[in-house]
Order: C-alpha cells, then sequence, then structure tokens
C-alpha cells in the first residue's frame, strides 16, 4: 500500500516542538535545512507541499531561558510571540536557499469553525499552492485561549489536509511510529507497519503521553489520522530523525506507521462539516426526526425538534441529538437559539406567523448537514 505515499501529489507534513527545537535545547536550523532540502525535492517532483510547524512555544521558552512549559494562557502568548519570530525567519531561510518562497499562515479554532473564515482559508492556501508558494502554518499560539485552541499541532495538521484536500498527512515525531506498546517501558514492543485508521484496537496501543515541550501524544496523533481519513487522506506517523525519511517515504520505503482512511473523499462540503471539532449548541429531536436524518435524504426540520440548548446564532454549528442524548448528526442551523426555540414543535408554514418573517423552511438543510 506504499504506493498511495508514492502517488499522493499533495502532502501536509507537520514537525513536532521535541524535533524542531532539539528536544528543547534551541532551534534545530541543521535539522531544519536536511528536512527543506527534502521538501523542495518533493516540490521538483510536482508534490504540492504544505508544512505545519510546532516550535514557537518552545523556540520562545528557550529564547526566555524557561525550562518548563507554562501552564497559564498569556505566558505561553508570551512565548509564542517571542519563539514565533525566530521560528519564521529560519524556515524562511531554509527555504530561501532553494530558491522557494514560503507564507507565513496562522490560525485559530475559530478560523476553521467559521464557515466564511474556512472559505477564506481554504481559498488562501490554494492560492498560495497555485503559484508554487509553500505555506507555513502554526496555531497562532498568541491570541488562542481555551476556547478556541486546536490542542495540539498534531490536530492542527489533520485538518489542514481536511482544508486544503491532502492526499498524505505525515506527522514527524521523536517516536520512529505507532508500536503493539510503549517502547520506552516494554521491549516487546514492535512497529505497526499499517493499519486502518479506525481501527478499534489502536486506541490502547496508542497509550503514552506528550513530552515536557509539546501537547500531542501518540493519542492526538491517531486523532489526528482520524480526522484526515474523514477528507480521505492517508497518515503516516514516523520518526523524524531517521535519515532522509521524507525522500525514502517518497521512494516507497516502508518507514513508520501509515494509518489507512476507510472511505474515500467526502463532498467538500461535508468533510468541512464532518472535521468539525467545536459545536455551540443543541437541537433535541424525535424519534421520527432521527429516522429522517439517518435516511440521508432528510433536513431538519422545526417540528421535529423537542428542546433548543445553548447559546447559537444563525450559521453556527449545532448537534442534533435523539431523545436518549445520542448524538445523530450536527449542522449549521438556519436560526439563532432565540428563533430556534421559539419555532420548534411547529410546521414550517408556521415559522412566519411566530417570527414575522422566514429565513428557511427548515431548521438545519441536508446539505449542511453530516450523519456522525
Amino acid at each position: 500500500m506504499r504506493d498511495k505515499v508514492v502517488a499522493a501529489r499533495r502532502w501536509v507534513v507537520k514537525i513536532g516542538s521535541a524535533l524542531l527545537t532539539g528536544d528543547g535545547r534551541a532551534l534545530d536550523r541543521e535539522a531544519m535545512a536536511v528536512w527543506v532540502r527534502q521538501l523542495a525535492a518533493l516540490r521538483e517532483q510536482g508534490v504540492d507541499v504544505v508544512l505545519v510547524s510546532s516550535g514557537a512555544v518552545a523556540a520562545g521558552m528557550t529564547r526566555l531561558g524557561w525550562s518548563d512549559r507554562p501552564k497559564s494562557i498569556h505566558r505561553l502568548q508570551a512565548a509564542a510571540a517571542v519563539g514565533q519570530m525566530g521560528l519564521v525567519q529560519a524556515w524562511e531561510a531554509s527555504f530561501e536557499a532553494h530558491g522557494l518562497t514560503t507564507a507565513q499562515v496562522l490560525l485559530t479554532h475559530d478560523d476553521l469553525s467559521d464557515r466564511k473564515r474556512y472559505l477564506n482559508a481554504r481559498s488562501t492556501l490554494r492560492g498560495l499552492l497555485s503559484l508554487g508558494v509553500i505555506p507555513v502554518i502554526n496555531e497562532n499560539d498568541t491570541v488562542v485561549t481555551d476556547e478556541i485552541r486546536f490542542g495540539d499541532n498534531d490536530t492542527l495538521g489533520a485538518l489542514v489536509a481536511n482544508l486544503v484536500e491532502a492526499d498524505l498527512l505525515v506527522i514527524l515525531t521523536d517516536r520512529d511510529g505507532l508500536y503493539t506498546a510503549d517502547p520506552r517501558g516494554n521491549p516487546d514492543a514492535e512497529l505497526i507497519s499499517q493499519a486502518m485508521a479506525d481501527d478499534p484496537k489502536l486506541d490502547a496501543m496508542a497509550g503514552g503521553s506528550a513530552g515536557a515541550l509539546g501537547r500531542g501524544g501518540m493519542q492526538t496523533k491517531l486523532r489526528a489520522a482520524r480526522l484526515a481519513a474523514r477528507s480521505g487522506a492517508n497518515t503516516i506517523i514516523v520518526g523524524g530523525r531517521i535519515e532522509q525519511v521524507i525522500a525514502r517515504l517518497k521512494a516507497g520505503e516502508q518507514l513508520g506507521t501509515l494509518l489507512l482512511p476507510e472511505k474515500g473523499m467526502l463532498a467538500a462540503r461535508k468533510q468541512w462539516l464532518a472535521g468539525h471539532l467545536q459545536t455551540r449548541g443543541r437541537l433535541v429531536i424525535d424519534d421520527g426526526a432521527a429516522r429522517a436524518l439517518q435516511s440521508g435524504h432528510s433536513s431538519l426540520l422545526p417540528v421535529g425538534v423537542k428542546a433548543v440548548d445553548g447559546n447559537f446564532r444563525r450559521g453556527e454549528m449545532v448537534v442534533c441529538a435523539g431523545l436518549d442524548g445520542r448524538e445523530i448528526a450536527r449542522g449549521l442551523v438556519n436560526y439563532g437559539a432565540q428563533e430556534a426555540a421559539r419555532i420548534i414543535g411547529r410546521s414550517s408554514e408556521e415559522i412566519v406567523g411566530v417570527l414575522g418573517y422566514v429565513d428557511e423552511p427548515e431548521l438545519v438543510h441536508r446539505d449542511n448537514l453530516v450523519l456522525v
């Protein structure tokens, strides 16, 4: 199956903090230059490359003389602000040596949870790739808050893979891949060469925790692979310190762990909804509405909704849950929470009489809804 890697025409490559900073010592510019040389070779072979770079906070910690990752949000933001300067300059210099232009793109969760901003980000990235520019993407740690943060750049890498419709997500880490157990404590642990991303047996194997510098352990990498799989992307978790790792992957060598999607590409709009992590509210629906949604051909009408929870606005993401609390679907709602609460249980023809206007006859249109 490594032929899928060889044939991939759009790669998202995520590099972790421990690799980029030499386990916290400082930005490892020599290692960065080695990765860039291989990414430049991919570009020469006609592969689109998007780089998701950790390291801003870790680099800032080094420059500020901090040994432990801060827990308060304002100190994290300060470290990110300090570190981002050197991180971007280092990437730019490395790529420039190969005649390649880079572009810095900072994202927050809100950028991908708002449909308009999502589409703007998608258009920008696709435009940069069409110009032969290498986007260097990081979470915008200088302004992010606990409510909107991705939580780790593995998740960010997966969502970027969804965003640009990548064929392959490569997560470079300080481990050689996913093992049957933690190899640091179990000498009998074996590297998993290939598996289906959704295989539930992988959860117990992932185990482990993040290092002192990063937020993402092997569990987050597995979750990222599953998010990437929702848009049909393959994911490789592989050791970033393996000699010529990117070039050898491109050549078809079996390195790391290849995680494959169960299904092919979703439609772009459904893909965005499926990969969405934040919701703003909940609609509790009756059994008839649940069956209608699960048929895959119906919108959610006000008459089938029993309760409204949350303070959402028109166009935001809501969960559609059954009477038993089980999530059935999620989608973009056509009315804000206050308006929705006034029209639930009523027929679509009654909306104008209750609200004095009607935007849409559905609370959630089937084109803006995805089953989960």
